[in-house]
């Protein structure tokens, strides 16, 4: 578990929160090892399945590094998570560890939680388009569904895009044609792959909380956001902040800023994508800015390391606690938005 909703948070005070969330992080709320049974039932959020994110990631036989290795699994392959637990002291950021088909251990840090849930499909979208998230561990997507062998972009589970088209193929297979929101161009999904989200989904949260009592707090040494309302705590998630690499100081700046610009799904690119300091990341969700130059809150799919600076600048979370962000921060966004933009937003602090 990388993220405490508000359930978790409600009768804890500001101290104890701070105290429980220090050194240590989230070990104390770990049983030794959580069986798939109690890991769904402990946590409705959780997934059945893992994406390894790395070139490749080691199965050992206790959730530890210096552990016997008892396999080796390759970047996408996808395995059953059947547990959870706290593993050594190393690393000491993120000491969670995920239990791989009743086998053995990966670490959670080359692991994306993930499902595999096929959707009804739609034959008609609306002009402005229709938001929709991946809904599956990845799916390929084509520049041309009548030419199958030409791969466009891999999209992964979590991402979001916007959806202004529907193409059905000589065999009847359904698919949707995505505008890219960075490139000029445009690629096709299969239909059954894409949730259409609908507005109760991304439906503010606690509406009924005047705007000046809730703030966030972003702790750089921590690598924790805290949501507040009022004196209360009600969110609490681990962060990957800006880091400084041998081509440049990307640490995220101390200060107060405020989330007054959003928009639900962004490709983020920089420089050329053929340089290894590049990167070309499509579908990057629930993205809330704090900054004109780009930083933000967003959801992240091409690791689940928080708890150590690796961004250029923005705060990496995990999709499902971007989202929470997106939803409880002001201003709300309308479902059928791409962008939106106010004067005035969620105050945030970052120390």
């Amino acid at each position: 578990m990388i993220t405490l909703f508000p359930d978790d948070c409600k009768k804890l005070s500001r101290r104890d929160f701070l105290k429980r969330t220090g050194a240590g992080l989230l070990a104390c709320l770990f049983l030794p090892i959580l069986k798939e049974t109690e890991l769904l039932n402990a946590n409705p959020q959780a997934h059945r399945q893992g994406r390894i994110l790395n070139n490749q990631a080691t199965l050992y036989d206790q959730p530890s590094f210096s552990g016997n290795m008892l396999q080796m699994y390759w970047q996408d392959v996808i395995v059953p998570i059947t547990g959870v637990t706290v593993g050594a002291e190393e690393p000491s950021y993120n000491r969670v560890w995920y239990e791989i088909n009743h086998q053995g251990f990966i670490h959670s840090g080359s692991v994306q939680p993930v499902d595999t849930l096929l959707n009804p499909v739609r034959r008609r979208i609306p002009t402005v388009g229709h938001l929709a998230e991946i809904t599956v561990p990845f799916t390929d997507v084509l520049w041309n569904p009548k030419i199958p062998g030409r791969i466009a972009y891999r999209l992964y589970f979590g991402t979001t895009y916007w959806v202004n088209g529907v193409f059905e193929d000589d065999s009847g297979k359904i698919w949707y044609r995505i505008p890219d929101d960075k490139w000029e161009m445009s690629y096709y999904a299969d239909a059954r792959h894409l949730h259409l989200l609908n507005s109760a989904e991304i439906a503010p949260l606690s509406p009924g909380i005047p705007p000046e009592a809730k703030r966030l707090e972003i702790h750089l040494e921590d690598q924790l956001v805290i949501a507040y309302e009022g004196d209360q705590p009600v969110f609490m998630t681990r962060a990957a902040t800006g880091a400084r690499f041998s081509d440049g100081d990307f640490r995220t700046p101390k200060g107060q800023y405020m989330t007054n610009r959003k928009r639900p799904s962004r490709h983020m690119a920089a420089g050329d994508r053929a340089a290894p300091n590049s990167y070309d990341l499509p579908g990057v969700p629930w993205v809330s800015y704090l900054t004109k130059s780009g930083i933000a809150f967003h959801g992240t799919y091409w690791h689940n390391d928080f708890g150590n600076p690796r961004s250029h600048g923005c705060i990496n979370v995990s999709s499902e606690a971007a989202r929470w962000i997106y939803r409880w921060t002001l201003p709300h966004v309308p479902i059928n938005e791409f962008y939106w933009s106010e004067k005035t937003g969620t105050v945030v602090t970052v120390k």
